[in-house]
């Protein structure tokens, strides 16, 4: 990865519109989330996402907006899902989202759980328990390799199994791709502030359940 210019941004960034895009970005979220009922199919719940964030007054979208239901929760962000997924009245989902507000990218994603299914509800509170430990080793300077090395450790230790094929990633002003920054669990330096995605995705070691956060790595 070239590490002398995988934090480069454009002309135009500016980090207060993209703190604001990724506060906007959340608020979006959760209006979806809201939305969300028993009985929906996944592409139904994209185009429920898609309303929503037209709404919310978004420039665009930098990536679409993912939703998995059940047991798609195991699968990353190239995969497809299994078809015909209908979500259930105890069930688990997230829903990971990058719109553009404003010129910038936003990328925030979350799990939710409908129903009092102790082991699924746990899986949501342990990504983003693991969010926050990878947060806090961040602050220590470590380079992204050792972040998810570090990563996949601590979720071992809580039970669970870290998914290395979702590293983390670059965001700036659109299209922060330009600078083919790769991905920040092989970035072998300390990732500044403001410009990085830290992504957690996990999954039961045994049952098809799995958990999905990520927000920005902000000072």
């Amino acid at each position: 990865m070239p590490v002398a210019t995988a934090e480069n941004v454009g002309h135009r960034f500016a980090l207060e519109r993209l703190l604001s895009a990724r506060e906007r970005s959340w608020a979006a979220l959760r209006d979806i989330a809201a939305h969300i009922r028993p009985g929906m199919t996944e592409p139904e719940a994209a185009v429920l996402a898609k309303e929503r964030l037209q709404a919310a007054g978004m420039d665009r979208i930098w990536h679409p907006s993912i939703l998995r239901f059940g047991e798609n929760t195991l699968k990353t962000f190239r995969q497809r899902s299994a078809p015909d997924t209908v979500l259930g009245e105890d069930d688990i989902y997230f829903v990971d989202l990058g719109p553009v507000f404003d010129g910038h990218e936003g990328d925030v994603g979350d799990t939710f759980v409908l129903g009092d299914d102790p082991l699924k509800h746990a899986c949501a509170e342990a990504a983003r328990e693991l969010f926050r430990r990878g947060e806090a080793r961040w602050r220590d300077g470590v380079t992204g390799v050792a972040l998810y090395a570090y990563l996949s450790g601590e979720a071992q230790a809580m039970g669970w199994r870290l998914n290395h094929a979702t590293k983390g990633h670059r965001v700036g002003d659109y299209p922060h791709a330009v600078h083919k920054a790769g991905t920040l669990g092989n970035f072998d330096a300390a990732p500044v502030p403001g410009l990085w995605i830290l992504e957690i995705q996990i999954a039961h070691p045994q049952l098809p359940i799995g958990a999905f956060y990520e927000d920005l790595l902000v000072a």
